[in-house]
């Protein structure tokens, strides 16, 4: 088919349909710096390139579709994170964003310390050298497994997330002869501007113990007692992708009156508060997030506001950023497949991948942004859908966005923003292999996660 053999799709804003999409940019060549990794950019030949390494090199060695992570954009903003933050306080990647044991080492050397959420991601930072004392253990149901293995490794604290969970954890540490650091987790009832499905500080979810009622107060009364625990503080986290620091005000507000009143009534000033993570990215040219400095300025402030106000010594602030430094510095690689104009309303665009490489346009209705990568055009824009492979009407990737009106089969086209959750949360569904994830850094570029094999499925079937 040549570039111009299919009919295209509408043109015209003035002529689309209703969506999630602006008017059409007015150069679909120009890639915007806010959405993706910083090393990327077009060469002279019109391909687009990630740490010196053209896409279509990339596609001929690895295939796709593919996850290309810019690693020297993760070490920048998790060394940003870290200076922002200096040395009076702790930040903790969340690994639940995406977690290998590459990943772990540049964390390791960068200075981050590693918050974990399950046995799987435990393991995986133990593996990759990550000392015990800097890992943090959370989850709202953690095993007995889970947890004894995470006590006898040593992690520097354990989130407790229920009442029940208190006297597991204290009953494990004393078993094996430790008195285990911990902080309870507490809900603040603070609506954060997010999808409902990421927001995590409303009384009516699984997360956390609430402020209401004075059940986390019982919380700590019972934390306190038991020899196998060591209560050095708060956690508090309100939801994901958030882009302003108002519902952090109110949260430290609660959170730092059920540390006064800890005080009143135990004579104890908790060490330490962690305001969790959420902090937004820009997935589209629409959105704005702050940079690290401008959020740990905006931070400690409040906190330091609110200790002086209820007459407390400012405890050492942690925050959990993971979404914030894996996201931005990744993008997929797909190849275009099937193309289907719609008259009067858009064009499909079909890729080798899909809802299980990246389910968050499914799961939340995200917005994600596109680009044509293997060359430039000089087309029309054309609303496009780029959807999957799947068989799954809501198999969608981007929902709505603009690509060149002359984009044909064996195109290669790129999603940026995909670092945090698509492979996390990547599936098998329809026997799909999952993509791997290569890094890319310098001129070189080497699988950190290898995609999966027809035989790694049936392995595991044993029927």
């Amino acid at each position: 088919m040549s570039r111009s053999a299919h009919p295209a799709g509408p043109r015209h804003a003035d002529v689309l349909p209703e969506g999630h999409y602006s008017a059409p940019p007015a150069d679909l060549n120009t890639l915007d710096p806010k959405v993706w990794a910083q090393t990327v950019d077009r060469g002279d030949d019109g391909v687009v390139r990630v740490g010196g390494v053209d896409v279509k090199a990339l596609a001929e060695e690895f295939g796709t579709p593919a996850y290309f992570l810019d690693e020297t954009d993760f070490r920048a903003r998790a060394r940003a994170w870290r200076t922002a933050f200096g040395q009076d306080a702790d930040v903790f990647y969340a690994g639940k964003a995406f977690l290998s044991r590459a990943v772990v080492r540049w964390l390791h050397e960068e200075g981050l310390n590693l918050d974990v959420c399950s046995g799987g991601e435990l393991a995986t930072a133990l593996s990759a050298g990550m000392p015990a004392d800097r890992i943090a253990f959370h989850g709202n149901n953690k095993s007995t497994e889970e947890i004894h293995r995470a006590v006898e490794a040593g992690v520097g604290r354990i989130v407790l997330d229920s009442f029940q969970e208190i006297v597991r954890v204290a009953h494990i540490a004393q078993e094996l002869g430790k008195r285990q650091r911990v902080q309870i987790r507490v809900t603040v009832g603070v609506e954060a501007h997010t999808h409902e499905f990421i927001a995590t500080a409303h009384e009516d979810q699984k997360f956390g113990i609430p402020l209401a009622g004075g059940q986390a107060a019982e919380a700590v009364r019972r934390a306190l007692k038991l020899d196998g625990l060591e209560l050095i503080g708060i956690h508090s986290h309100i939801g994901s992708q958030i882009f302003d620091t108002s519902g952090f005000e109110v949260a430290a507000h609660r959170v730092v009156g059920l540390l006064k009143d800890i005080r009143d009534e135990h004579g104890v000033e908790l060490p330490e508060i962690d305001l969790g993570g959420g902090l937004g990215i820009a997935y589209t040219s629409a959105d704005d997030p702050r940079e690290p400095h401008e959020i740990a300025k905006a931070l400690t402030e409040i906190v330091t506001r609110e200790c002086e106000g209820a007459r407390l010594r400012t405890p050492r602030i942690s925050v959990e950023p993971g979404r914030a430094i894996v996201g931005p510095t990744a993008f997929t690689l797909y190849e275009v497949g099937t193309i289907k104009p719609l008259d009067g309303l858009r064009t499909y665009v079909s890729v080798d991948g899909g809802m299980s490489d990246n389910i968050r346009t499914a799961l939340y209705d995200a917005e994600y942004s596109v680009a044509l990568v293997s060359r430039t055009s000089d087309a029309e824009p054309m609303l496009a859908r780029v959807v999957g492979k799947h068989c799954e009407s809501g198999d969608i990737v981007v929902k709505d966005a603009f690509l060149p009106a002359d984009l044909a089969p064996g195109d290669l086209i790129a999603v940026p923003a995909t670092g945090a959750y698509c492979r996390s949360m990547a599936s098998n569904y329809n026997h799909v292999l999952r993509p791997p994830v290569v890094a890319v850094k310098d001129g070189e570029a080497r699988v950190i996660v290898r995609r999966e094999t027809e035989d790694d499925l049936l392995r595991l079937d044993v029927g």
